[in-house]
């Protein structure tokens, strides 16, 4: 590998005396050779051990020339930005090589985590694009086609597909094969400067949030730790799965948390864990321009086909197969997310990849078909997770002040909002279905159906869900009947994975998505496709598969107070006020498992009328997705419980609790 290594670098040294007759394809690939040139430098420079002996202001130095090419004052002009390079090398070829250029920066994780192999065939990649292109110039073609560029690209993704799947995978459940791991373990966390050590983008959001966590306790880190670790035990305790017998945690983290990262690994360990921080999507950092992902998030339809994804399915279990003891250890995710970015509205430009209707359903297939392979592997019943998240610095000035805010809502009584979730699930349980309407023009008006109690007695329809797998507290959510489940879902403003959508309408029809549509852009055919790429995940319709009363007042308050609820997370916003989620339900593949609420009664409302067909051979069963969708409690004019005799409940009345029992909740809007 280091003899191609050689040779790949003496190749891109030469392309810098060589020219094109073409002037915008010969600024195209002197860019290129350049950034490679530099990643050649970078991993010669880093396997030399400057990382542990650079000033910090050369770490940051080397960290902005890794990633200023993104920043949006020259986004506009690079060749990364799809509408720049359609606009300079035509629509096809534009877009072919904006996407090369996109996929080889997966060279500057290479350098970070010393993968050669990985380095070396990513400049490989670039070598036979761009000696394509000479050829056609030396026997007076003048360009190639299209169609060669996107053959090489193509069978370069599919002929090492073994090869990043492997290490994918292997970096999901082994220990040992990731390297960020070592930084959480050993790195002096007070030197700022290991925050270089991952070669992600590192902002002020991820040097504040080090700083703060330094300022803090070990009492006050001892407690961030141990809410975020128990949280992942209970998960298995109250669910009746054996934790015992599991040997792996998953770890996911933004940079700058590393103290209280150290302090879970250890927590974690003390319960028979060893923590894996699964590769380059497990440890996070402050996007230097999300245009920039969204423009690229659909770059698959350069080379997606049948054949390719019969050969990535084929790998990936032959990979878990090679891995399975690994994966039968893995109990599953502990995730820390962060919140307190400015929201993100994406531009839809037409120059972006865009997945067609063939694809899409392709890419559906694939999504379905792999998560099965997985779940052969890492059994749905025995593993779990646990979610928090907290604040970064960019969310304003008083970040520390919200930080304890957000301290004080993940550590909320459990007890208290279990026993007051109780009284609601006693009311729900008598009826046949929950009317939900807005106001303040909000437009929702929706019956949701639900299941009927065989054994009222012995079995409930709701979850009581208090700070366990979902932090923080509390909601009761079931899976409602399809049939009956009808009307206008609507939400004036919201954020769904990180994205923006205004005036966002779903109307659903015997509990399925009927219709949809949003604010965002200028036609509605954009609307809809934004709707379908993002929230539908290419599919034509989902059913709703969740049904939800958030509790946590004390959040929705708070968010009021600091003026950041369109920061929050969905974790957190889906506890301040009725939500519903589209796609699969929350017992997605354990239907079966029999799981009981605090007061002894078995969950029995653990299906629809889609995941039924479970047991039908070759039926669709799943969707893989499941999204959540939070009406405010200030859009709110009432949710109220129909019994079975017509009689009515009231739990909801103008954005307030007003059922008996549950007017503790109401206490944070008097505060």
């Amino acid at each position: 590998m280091t003899e191609r290594f050689e040779l790949a670098r003496e190749r891109i040294q030469g392309m810098q005396e060589e020219s094109f007759a073409e002037p915008d394809y010969a600024k195209y690939f002197r860019t290129c050779a350049e950034f490679a040139g530099r990643m050649c430098e970078l991993y010669d420079w880093i396997g030399a051990g400057n990382l542990k002996t650079a000033a910090l202001e050369e770490l940051q130095a080397r960290n902005r020339m890794l990633y200023e090419e993104l920043f949006p004052e020259n986004y506009e002009n690079s060749f990364l930005n799809p509408a720049y390079a359609v606009g300079l090398l035509g629509e096809e070829m534009g877009r072919l090589l904006s996407g090369i250029y996109a996929k080889i920066r997966g060279m500057i994780s290479a350098c970070y985590a010393r993968d050669l192999e990985n380095l070396v065939i990513y400049l490989e990649l670039f070598i036979e694009v761009y000696c394509r292109f000479r050829e056609a110039q030396e026997e007076g073609q003048g360009l190639p086609e299209p169609e060669e560029i996107q053959q090489i690209y193509y069978w370069f993704v599919s002929d090492y597909a073994d090869v990043f799947t492997q290490k994918r995978i292997r970096e999901q459940l082994d220990p040992k094969a990731c390297f960020a791991a070592d930084i959480v373990r050993n790195a002096d966390l007070t030197d700022l400067r290991y925050l270089y050590a991952y070669g992600v983008y590192v902002s002020e959001n991820e040097l504040g949030t080090a700083r703060y966590m330094n300022g803090l306790s070990q009492e006050k880190i001892q407690l961030l730790a141990d809410t975020y670790t128990e949280g992942y035990r209970m998960g298995f305790e109250l669910a009746g799965k054996d934790l015992g017998k599991k040997k792996t945690a998953g770890v996911y983290y933004n940079l700058g948390f590393e103290r209280m990262m150290r302090q879970a690994f250890e927590n974690f360990e003390k319960l028979g864990l060893s923590p894996v921080v699964p590769g380059r999507n497990a440890y996070g950092s402050k996007s230097p321009n999300r245009q920039y992902e969204y423009d690229h998030k659909d770059d698959q339809a350069l080379i997606l086909d049948k054949a390719y994804v019969n050969r990535e399915l084929d790998v990936l279990r032959t990979v878990y197969e090679e891995n399975k003891e690994l994966a039968g250890g893995y109990a599953g995710p502990a995730v820390l997310e962060v919140f307190g970015e400015e929201p993100f509205a994406p531009a839809s430009k037409p120059q972006a990849c865009v997945l067609n209707e063939k694809q899409q359903q392709l890419s559906v297939e694939y999504v379905s078909a792999s998560r099965e392979i997985q779940r052969q592997y890492i059994l749905p019943e025995e593993r779990s997770f646990t979610i928090i998240a907290f604040p970064i610095p960019e969310i304003g000035d008083k970040f520390e002040e919200i930080f304890d805010q957000v301290v004080r809502i993940n550590t909320l009584d459990y007890q208290l909002y279990q026993r007051i979730q109780q009284t609601m699930i006693d009311v729900l349980d008598q009826a046949s279905y929950v009317e939900v309407k807005g106001m303040k023009g909000n437009r929702t008006d929706l019956t949701i159906a639900l299941h009927e109690l065989g054994e009222p007695k012995e079995e409930t329809l709701f979850e009581n869900c208090v700070a366990d797998v979902n932090i923080p507290v509390g909601e009761v959510f079931t899976s409602p009947r399809l049939a009956g489940t009808n009307g206008v879902l609507h939400v004036s403003r919201v954020f769904l994975n990180e994205l923006e959508y205004k005036d966002l309408s779903i109307t659903f029809q015997d509990g399925m998505i009927a219709d949809y549509s949003c604010a965002n852009f200028d036609t509605l055919e954009e609307n809809r496709r934004y709707i379908k790429d993002n929230v539908l995940y290419h599919q034509d319709t989902l059913p709703m598969g969740e049904f939800a009363i958030g509790t946590n007042t004390t959040a929705y308050v708070a968010a009021a107070k600091y003026d950041i609820g369109s920061k929050l997370p969905i974790l957190i916003a889906e506890k301040m006020g009725p939500h519903f989620a589209v796609g699969d339900t929350c017992y997605s593949h354990e239907e079966d498992l029999i799981t009981r609420n605090p007061d002894g009664k078995k969950i029995v409302a653990r299906e629809n009328e889609v995941s039924a067909r479970r047991k039908e051979p070759g039926a669709k069963a799943y969707f893989n997705c499941h999204t959540d969708i939070t009406i405010p409690y200030d859009e709110l004019g009432e949710l109220t419980a129909v019994c079975r005799d017509q009689s009515r409940v009231k739990i909801i009345e103008n954005g307030r609790f007003v059922l008996q029992g549950c007017e503790e909740l109401n206490k944070p809007f008097e505060e």
